[in-house]
């Protein structure tokens, strides 16, 4: 069963630590599980993320990884998403107990193959109120969902903006066998130039899979963009799963909506304004301002201490599968 700590860790058969097998519809996009890693350390879980080779995996990357081949033993699967990769492990992994955790945002259209696994599920858990009622339609289960809020937030940095900057949230603008993309790059690459020339010194916060070198004439963070948002009187960018953690540090956002650009709402929630054109961003972003806190628990969810709710609920999960 899984532990709630290292003491109770060791008390499995042969002394194995719990063991949380994660398969996201990104499959090589560790960074969704990389804010777990602290948690499962403290607890003495092991985590590791399910892929399907080890060939888009760079050299370091802390979160430990599996191929579904090497898999003899799990305590508890959580599937991200009910794309193909994440329905493949499900299909594999019968005999698991099997969560779903929202780590990245679902558009609210139920997904072709989660009824392959739903009926399975032990629990399910989202950041917040708006992400759990998006959650629910992508699975289409109709069922309780825990909101544990975003671990993303529970190492938020105090706000300390620098004059003049403006940190620009990317997307990526290139699918690859990792992910695909959003549309918007163009129309962002744009507003940048509008505010360097406006006097703005532009920070960029890269997705993991972005292309570098569209915004290499720009100061690139060296951090994560959550903590580079510190630094930050405004941001601006493609609105993604990054934008309300963005918002609870208390930075103003300006989202850049190009028409084919399909989010869930509350992604557009914490934005002060949106933009379709790159002449509208110097004005936007002089005239941004913080989220309410009520607009932002509902897109955030509670902020501080989620990783431990969230890994609560996964115990009891794995529990009352062992109990079954």
């Amino acid at each position: 069963m899984l532990g709630g700590a290292p003491a109770r860790a060791a008390a499995r058969p042969g002394g194995r630590a719990p063991r949380v097998l994660i398969a996201t519809n990104e499959p090589w996009g560790t960074y969704h599980a990389a804010p777990l890693l602290p948690e499962a350390q403290r607890l003495g879980w092991e985590l590791a993320q399910l892929v399907p080779d080890r060939t888009g995996i760079k050299p370091g990357d802390p979160v430990p990884v599996a191929l579904l081949d090497e898999v003899t033993d799990a305590d508890l699967l959580v599937v991200t998403g009910a794309g193909d990769w994440p329905a493949d492990c499900a299909a594999r992994l019968r005999r698991v107990p099997l969560v779903a955790s929202s780590l990245a945002y679902q558009l609210p259209v139920e997904a072709p193959r989660a009824k392959e696994f739903r009926g399975r599920l032990r629990a399910i858990t989202a950041s917040s109120p708006a992400e759990a009622k998006v959650f629910d339609d992508y699975l289409g289960t109709r069922r309780r969902i825990d909101v544990v809020g975003s671990p993303q937030t529970d190492a938020l940095p105090a706000h300390a903006p620098e004059a003049g900057t403006v940190l620009v949230l990317t997307s990526v603008t290139r699918s690859t066998q990792t992910g695909g993309s959003a549309p918007g790059t163009e129309l962002l690459l744009a507003a940048a130039e509008r505010l360097a020339a406006a006097g703005k010194h532009i920070l960029v916060g890269l997705h993991p899979r972005e292309d570098r070198s569209l915004w290499e004439r720009y100061e690139i963070s060296t951090v994560a963009s959550v903590q580079a948002s510190a630094r930050a009187e405004v941001a601006i960018g493609i609105p993604g799963t990054v934008f309300p953690v963005v918002a609870a540090v208390g930075v103003p956002l300006v989202g850049c909506t190009d028409p084919a650009l399909q989010i869930p709402g509350y992604l557009l929630s914490v934005c002060s304004h949106t933009i379709t054109s790159a002449d509208d961003a110097v004005t936007a972003a002089q005239s941004a301002e913080p989220v309410s806190r009520k607009v932002l628990y509902e897109a955030v969810g509670p902020v501080g201490g989620s990783a431990r709710r969230l890994f609560k609920v996964w115990r009891k999960a794995g529990l009352r599968a062992h109990a079954a």
